[in-house]
């Protein structure tokens, strides 16, 4: 069974003046310089120094040969995902990173997967830069969490999500723009805290909106980082619900009612809390995440999962490609080419 990451971020070599694309000043581009190393801008500012695999397709496959994984599913870095923008520029900004992306993955487009991202602030041109992205190829789409005070269950997301369904596009979730102040500026405290904080409250906030009452099975939805605080809290949730009638005023099922509506990757580092994430998910709803090549990712792309006492052989085969194999319609036989 092959081993397939979804979660893994790609940033493609865009340039100062081609950033200028989303808001006319100060977008996001990639700086590279002579030693190979490189830095994310956003503007005149350094956001986070990057190693040569973001945007060099030769560099990540040697380190995939060596990390022992067969696939990644390669997605942008949220910060460019550019929600707070003129949707017009929005969805010529898109445009150029999915082709961007295609470009990055065609070297090897059995092992890279290509996922694209779209201008969710507008309902019409997200849905028209999905439809294009899937007929040039791209194998799924890739979203934040919430637009400005949008959450996803706002009805135009709703719809939206739909529409990805209809096209037999998955979508991977990603947290994004967390809250800020003083209290989570020191030690990359808002990476720590509020990036589960933001997904569990993304996927809380979908299950007592009704959200999934109003999206069709067939969509696949896949939230990153373990789903968040989500399956650790959820008896919190489960028991608010039944003892509240203003937590259940829109959602006629309790909050693990819906655990079958999605699923979650594995990236939680810790054999004991991928235990749980499991026990609450369900086996066959928990994917490899690592968010290679990040220093905050899993180093040892599939080591919690290996190191889980409590899976069985199947179960590992399961969260380690089997559970991707599906939710993006890989053969085994493609993903060895």
């Amino acid at each position: 069974m092959s081993v397939i990451d979804v979660h893994a971020h790609v940033f493609p070599r865009i340039s100062e003046s081609e950033s200028r694309i989303l808001t006319g000043a100060d977008g996001p581009w990639l700086r590279v310089h002579r030693d190979g190393t490189g830095m994310m801008m956003s503007g005149t500012q350094e956001y986070r120094p990057v190693t040569g695999p973001l945007w060099d397709p030769q560099q990540r496959l040697a380190a995939m040969d060596t990390l022992g994984v067969d696939v990644q599913a390669v997605s942008s870095a949220p910060l460019m995902f550019g929600y707070d923008a003129d949707p017009a520029r929005a969805a010529e900004w898109c445009e150029l990173v999915n082709d961007r992306i295609l470009d990055y993955c065609s070297p090897a487009p059995h092992r890279l997967l290509p996922l694209c991202q779209v201008p969710l602030q507008d309902l019409q041109r997200a849905c028209e830069t999905v439809s294009k992205a899937a007929a040039a190829g791209h194998r799924g789409v890739h979203i934040g969490n919430h637009v400005g005070d949008r959450s996803l269950a706002d009805a135009d997301i709703i719809a939206f999500l739909t529409h990805c369904a209809d096209e037999g596009m998955p979508v991977l979730v990603h947290p994004w723009d967390m809250p800020g102040g003083e209290r989570t500026r020191p030690h990359m405290l808002q990476w720590l805290v509020g990036m589960p904080a933001e997904t569990q409250l993304t996927i809380l906030g979908m299950a007592l909106a009704g959200a999934f009452e109003r999206l069709p099975e067939s969509l696949k939805l896949c939230f990153c980082h373990g789903g968040g605080s989500f399956a650790f809290l959820l008896g919190r949730a489960d028991n608010a619900w039944h003892h509240r009638d203003i937590v259940r005023a829109d959602s006629p099922k309790p909050p693990s009612a819906y655990v079958r509506r999605f699923y979650v990757d594995s990236a939680v580092f810790d054999p004991r809390a991928l235990r749980l994430l499991v026990e609450v998910m369900g086996p066959d709803r928990v994917m490899l995440g690592t968010d290679f090549p990040f220093p905050l990712g899993e180093q040892q792309p599939g080591s919690a999962i290996r190191d889980c006492a409590s899976l069985s052989d199947a179960d590992r085969a399961l969260l380690l490609g089997a559970n991707a194999a599906e939710f993006f319609s890989i053969t085994e036989e493609s993903a060895h080419v």
